[in-house]
């Protein structure tokens, strides 16, 4: 899971303020959906919060193809 955020904010830009006009910051990002990720920005300069959203490929593994630990009686 953390994967997929670092990811999804490694592609992201940081929207501008408006009323300040410069770069928000990165607060933190949060997993809303299995495909949804938001993401929250703060400005430095007057605080005002902005909220992103991005969408992440969702990978679906078979039963089959889990791994477990296989578990052996002692004797």
């Amino acid at each position: 899971m953390v994967e997929r955020i670092r990811r999804a904010l490694d592609e992201l830009e940081p929207p501008v303020c408006p009323n300040c006009h410069i770069d928000m910051v990165w607060t933190r990002s949060s997993l809303v959906a299995p495909d949804t990720i938001r993401h929250l920005f703060q400005c430095p300069n007057c605080w005002q919060i902005a909220e992103t959203t991005s969408q992440v490929k969702v990978i679906v593994v078979p039963p089959d193809k889990l791994t477990a630990p296989v578990f052996r009686r002692v004797a």
